[in-house]
């Protein structure tokens, strides 16, 4: 572990060095997730919307560019389960999140990016509820890794993102007590603004 957080800094380090562009600002915007449940007698409900807040920095030359993110997020959704007697029940999920994503990018036309990357997840806290509001508990995961893809429009100093996020890893094993293999999915639009 040491030794992989070493080479990461060392490849930020160098990567920065070799930058011909360098900026850094806050960033904000919206998102839409779902939960992608696998398991007997559950699916996947509503989605929720939510919100993130943060900063960026973007490096890089003309064409290539890294883009890592530190972004609070407030996000979930609805898992759905089906008994036996074919009764249903709903639990409503929300999740408090610290996102860190590392965007690799190549612009087009200076304005068009098209990117993708891996995200770290690390989960503040959480609650899930019933439809009659009542807390459920369940041992969602304390980090999870998963990756974003998108575009990007650079207008000005304005950068705005459209991004799909999937996780690659479990947020849980179960569902009140029934094995599930739960996903975070999200669509996000985020704007920023590069202060320099």
């Amino acid at each position: 572990m040491k030794y992989l957080l070493t080479s990461v800094f060392s490849f930020f380090l160098i990567f920065t060095l070799h930058a011909q562009e360098f900026s850094i600002g806050p960033k904000i915007g919206i998102s839409q997730g779902n939960i992608s449940v696998n398991g007997e007698g559950f699916e996947s409900g509503d989605e929720k919307f939510g919100y993130h807040l943060g900063a960026f920095v973007r490096m890089g030359g003309h064409s290539i560019f890294l883009q890592p993110e530190f972004l609070f997020s407030q996000t979930g959704g609805t898992i759905i389960q089906t008994n036996d007697a074919l009764d249903t029940f709903s639990y409503d999920a929300s999740f408090n999140r610290i996102d860190i994503p590392v965007m690799f990018g190549f612009k087009i036309l200076r304005i068009f990016r098209l990117q993708a990357g891996p995200i770290a997840s690390i989960l503040l806290d959480y609650t899930i509820e019933d439809a009659l509001k009542n807390a459920v508990d369940v041992d969602y995961s304390s980090s999870t890794l998963g990756y974003q893809t998108g575009i990007g429009f650079d207008i000005g100093n304005i950068i705005l993102d459209f991004k799909y996020e999937s996780s690659l890893s479990k947020i849980s094993k179960s569902v009140v007590g029934f094995e599930t293999d739960q996903r975070q999915n999200q669509l996000i639009l985020s704007a920023g603004i590069r202060l320099f």
